[in-house]
């Protein structure tokens, strides 16, 4: 019994001292100066001090570990021990100064390091007695989504809470559109008499935009058995037969969305010229709203691809240069798109390389080259998380820019995971299937890996998820609230038979 004892009390003293020093180790480790001692980021802490959780109504200061932890008795020790040893990891191994703050500030990245969690506990109460009516709305909305099982969280709506942004806004932008492109304002289109290359002129305004003749001829849609990262739905491969037609150089621009947007926005009616001679009233031209927040993420507008504009936005805005311009604007069909991505080859890019030599990851990325897709795609390894102007890559071998990044691109047809096992023999300028409920997305983003860069790679608008977290009711058919990463650019018809367009 005393050998007993003899072990027992010792054995006692030593687990009350570990559990002792285990709290004050999780105490010590748990304040702002310790998290800042690691996290080499002053802009996160004057942020911080910046934001509305720092200076609270009730005096309660949130910290650190507040909202980048779990409450306790939600797994708060094991993700605490596990965000340790990483961020330990990039203390000793990474260079803080080669970090993307930026990026690391935005949405997507947030989502991974704030948790639902504890802004729960500390806001249990959804409605309180001051909360605005549009506040109530978006509440309601979260409610339902959270019990429809949906992805959607407190950050979508309050992401500079906890670090002030003071170019984040979150409400409507009456300011929009009123941005000026000088130059020279230009009184009539572009005239085109043959079949080559020509500038668009945008009349009553001072922009213009290249678009490249592409002859017409015939290829492989969709990707063989063996491609790296093929997907199911990029196959079987079909011999294509496409008509010459004129494409974008460039994604639509800012510029030229702008010009749109100031013509249409305000009474949704506009004088323009639909030919040389006759002004006319332009009835069917209903201009997009005002957006919330910044569409353009404070990006940059200019030249940059313009982002968060609907399916809809993008078929009213050909419609409308259509009119303004005369000729047959519209967005490229599946099948034209990808015969330009290829530029006349049959590999994953119009460039050489395999998606297996450039897709990096988290521990070998120093052995891989990129040199070559760089040159020619904005996508995750040289993007720095934003869109780009199109002076950052070169073209492919038919003067395209960024047919394979920079921003995903709206396609006319209709998305289906089967349609190429429906076409049957040398098919001629398919449009996809004859009705559906999301359109075809084609090419990757400034989010994208390498893989998904490829000219075979497939994707489809997500109208639903794309708009969770638009507080208006019903929802905007102009703006996406919750996808910065797809543009679009045109095509403009070429009549072989009578040589007009």
């Amino acid at each position: 019994m005393k050998r007993i004892w003899l072990f027992f009390v010792p054995g006692l003293v030593i687990g009350i001292v570990l559990i002792l020093a285990g709290n004050k180790a999780v105490e010590a480790t748990s304040s702002d100066k310790y998290c800042i001692s690691c996290h080499i980021h002053p802009q996160a802490d004057l942020s911080w001090k910046k934001s509305v959780h720092y200076e609270t109504r009730s005096g309660f200061r949130t910290h650190c570990v507040d909202c980048h932890l779990p409450p306790q008795g939600h797994g708060y020790l094991p993700e605490k021990a596990r965000t340790g040893l990483r961020d330990l990891w990039s203390y000793w191994f990474k260079d803080s100064a080669s970090f993307n703050w930026d990026a690391k500030s935005k949405l997507d990245y947030a989502k991974g390091y704030v948790f639902e969690s504890t802004c729960l506990k500390c806001h249990p109460n959804l409605y309180p007695a001051k909360l605005t009516k549009e506040g109530s709305d978006a509440h309601l909305y979260y409610d339902a989504q959270i019990k429809k099982g949906e992805d959607i969280r407190c950050i979508n709506c309050h992401l500079n809470a906890g670090h002030y942004d003071p170019n984040y806004s979150h409400k409507a932008n009456a300011g929009f559109g009123k941005e000026v492109v000088s130059g020279e304002v230009f009184t009539e289109p572009a005239k085109v008499e043959k079949f080559e290359s020509y500038i668009e002129k945008i009349p009553k305004t001072g922009v213009s935009f290249k678009m490249v003749a592409i002859a017409g001829g015939t290829f492989k849609m969709g990707s063989p058995d063996n491609e790296s990262y093929r997907k199911p739905d990029e196959g079987p491969a079909k011999e294509v037969q496409v008509s010459q037609f004129f494409m974008g150089e460039v994604e639509v621009s800012w510029n030229e969305y702008l010009a749109f947007y100031s013509q249409t926005a305000r009474q949704g009616k506009t004088a323009v010229k639909t030919d040389l001679n006759t002004v006319t009233t332009v009835d069917a031209i209903i201009g997009a709203t005002p957006p919330y927040g910044q569409p353009d993420q404070n990006w940059g507008k200019g030249k940059r691809p313009v982002i968060s504009a609907s399916f809809n936005a993008a078929l009213t805005y050909c419609k409308w240069l259509s009119i303004v311009t005369g000729k047959t604007y519209r967005l490229p069909t599946e099948a034209e798109w990808e015969y330009a991505a290829r530029a006349g080859k049959e590999t994953p890019y119009f460039f050489e390389g395999n998606p297996k030599t450039f897709v990096k990851s988290k521990f070998l990325s120093s052995k891989k080259d990129t040199t070559m897709i760089n040159r020619f795609v904005v996508y995750k390894e040289n993007s720095q998380a934003k869109t780009q102007e199109p002076s950052f890559v070169l073209a492919n071998a038919y003067g395209l820019k960024n047919m394979l990044g920079n921003v995903a691109e709206f396609c006319s047809d209709w998305y289906a995971p089967d349609t190429y096992s429906k076409y049957q023999g040398v098919v001629t300028d398919p449009k996809g299937p004859s009705s559906g409920t999301e359109h075809v997305v084609r090419g990757g983003s400034y989010k994208s890996q390498a893989d998904q860069v490829r000219s075979a790679a497939r994707e489809f608008t997500q109208t639903q998820s794309w708009l969770r977290t638009d507080p208006q009711s019903p929802k905007s058919i102009w703006w996406y609230s919750d996808c910065f990463y797809v543009g679009f650019r045109v095509i403009c018809e070429y009549d072989t038979s009578t040589g007009r367009l």
